[in-house]
């Protein structure tokens, strides 16, 4: 049973259970089924930055081969945002099916369209066939981004689930940088962008292996009522006896889902007071993340560096390759930041650093733009360009996957996951397809400027409405929301009120 102190009952993986129990904590490299699970779900965030990576040196190559598209910013911004259309229905899908079939089950069908999307890709006699190609693509990048994190979440003990959740968002910045090298090490191969774009299939194909031989997640299969292959699953991460406390808090979770009889609806995202608190939290840090720019740093970094006045295919793609390999060292930094710092101190630093960086950015371009360009300022832009990624990528890259994960009852955790990464697509699908047009409208400094006054906004957001959950079991933090909703016992310290200082 869950441990007692001084009548209080402490859930395993809370804090205080691990201060009264030291000895059953968990760290990350401690246990190599945990690695490994989280390695093999981490592939579709590969398969994820692979693709946001690899169109952006693609594009180059399609332009020379299709007059079509090199004619036309349009069908550009279609190339590159097809494939976020199909991750804004690959989301909204992904989400009902991990609730239905299972996590391990939704990654395999994102394996299988990500894989296909990729061979279509690679064979396309024209631009409109690649499109197609990418809305596939799309459709698995979007499963994928629901189902990792949530799977990831619930193999991980609450002590380290913020760390492997990040490491996620690693996979996804290595699988970005993976792209850079491959792009520019294919740069004088006959048929660049086709191989650019094909080998995005062979990280489907791996994972599609792996998972036929990893196990469904616990939580899922106990709740499911498949009892003894859930507690086959956590025996091997957790030992006696916090195993008997971790299939308590399952067992209390079954008895508590008999009694109110939950029948998830879309409806009740907006009209249970709990749920929608949660669901703003994570759907406007989704949006946030994509409205500060990431999207369009991470797509147009080559045509941006070119714009700024390096004018080679090989000196966009190696400069956009440096900050790529940026992009994934901070996030490293990121994986033990948000555990060791808690989510909000460090989704606060990043978007600080990023209204620095682009304060920086935005004034090299415009004075660019208005006739005044000089080699200290091309380098003065690319010096904003590598400053917003090494601020946005220890935080607001991993922390918006990390609380979607974490901030959901049960129940409606693949649904609203679901809902908040469509949320994230669909503005990422705003960004991506919007960011050529504006340009040739106002100007590359005035469109940075646009991003700068949103990620100050996004900083009050935080501020004022995000909780800390580190340490936090699920349970707890869904009292966090309840409080919000209901108000609190003023009799009891809430669960709030114990979280780890934030502010």
């Amino acid at each position: 049973m869950a441990a007692e102190m001084g009548g209080m009952s402490m859930k395993a993986g809370s804090s205080g259970y691990l201060e009264m129990h030291p000895d059953r904590r968990i760290f990350i490299f401690q246990n190599p089924y945990i690695v490994g699970i989280t390695f093999a779900a981490g592939i579709g965030g590969l398969l994820f930055g692979y693709d946001t990576g690899v169109v952006s040196g693609a594009l180059l190559y399609i332009k020379e081969d299709f007059e079509l598209v090199r004619n036309s910013s349009l069908f550009q911004e279609l190339i590159v945002g097809m494939a976020l259309v199909g991750a804004i229905f690959g989301a909204a899908i992904g989400g009902i099916v991990n609730d239905s079939f299972g996590r391990k089950t939704a990654t395999i069908i994102a394996d299988l369209c990500f894989a296909a999307g990729s061979i279509i890709m690679a064979t396309a006699p024209n631009p409109y066939v690649i499109i197609f190609g990418r809305l596939l693509v799309g459709l698995g990048v979007g499963a994928a981004s629901v189902t990792a994190p949530v799977y990831i979440a619930e193999a991980s003990p609450s002590e380290i689930r913020g760390g492997l959740v990040s490491a996620n968002v690693l996979m996804i910045t290595s699988g970005q940088f993976l792209s850079y090298v491959i792009n520019y090490g294919l740069t004088r191969v006959p048929g660049t962008w086709r191989w650019m774009l094909g080998l995005a299939g062979l990280p489907a194909v791996v994972q599609f292996f792996l998972m036929t031989f990893l196990p469904e997640s616990a939580r899922w299969l106990y709740l499911k009522n498949r009892k003894e292959e859930a507690i086959s699953v956590l025996s091997k991460i957790y030992s006696p006896p916090r195993l008997q406390d971790e299939i308590d808090i399952l067992e209390e979770l079954v008895v508590q889902e008999s009694k109110s009889k939950v029948k998830v609806k879309y409806s009740d995202v907006f009209t249970k007071k709990e749920i929608r608190s949660a669901f703003i939290c994570g759907a406007g840090l989704q949006a946030f993340q994509q409205f500060a720019g990431i999207s369009i740093i991470m797509y147009y970094s080559p045509t941006i560096i070119q714009l700024a006045g390096f004018k080679s295919n090989q000196s966009a793609l190696f400069l956009s390759l440096i900050v790529s390999g940026m992009n994934a060292a901070g996030t490293v930094l990121g994986i033990y930041l948000i555990d060791a710092v808690g989510r909000k101190k460090l989704a606060l630093g990043s978007l600080f650093g990023v209204v620095v960086a682009l304060i920086i950015l935005s004034t090299s371009c415009y004075i660019m733009g208005h006739g005044k360009s000089t080699p200290l300022l091309a380098w003065l832009a690319i010096l904003g360009l590598a400053l917003y990624i090494a601020f946005f990528a220890p935080g607001m890259g991993p922390v918006p996957w990390a609380v979607n994960s974490e901030i959901y009852p049960e129940e409606y955790r693949g649904l609203c996951g679901g809902m908040s990464a469509t949320v994230n697509w669909i503005c990422s699908v705003i960004m991506s397809t919007s960011f050529l047009s504006v340009v040739d409208a106002i100007g590359l400094g005035e469109s940075f400027m646009i991003l700068l006054a949103v990620s100050v906004i996004s900083i009050g957001f935080v501020i004022f409405y995000m909780p800390e959950t580190k340490g936090l079991t699920f349970e707890e933090v869904l009292l966090i929301w309840k409080e919000r909703a209901y108000g609190k016992d003023k009799n009891q310290e809430t669960v709030a009120g114990k979280a780890p200082s934030s502010a």
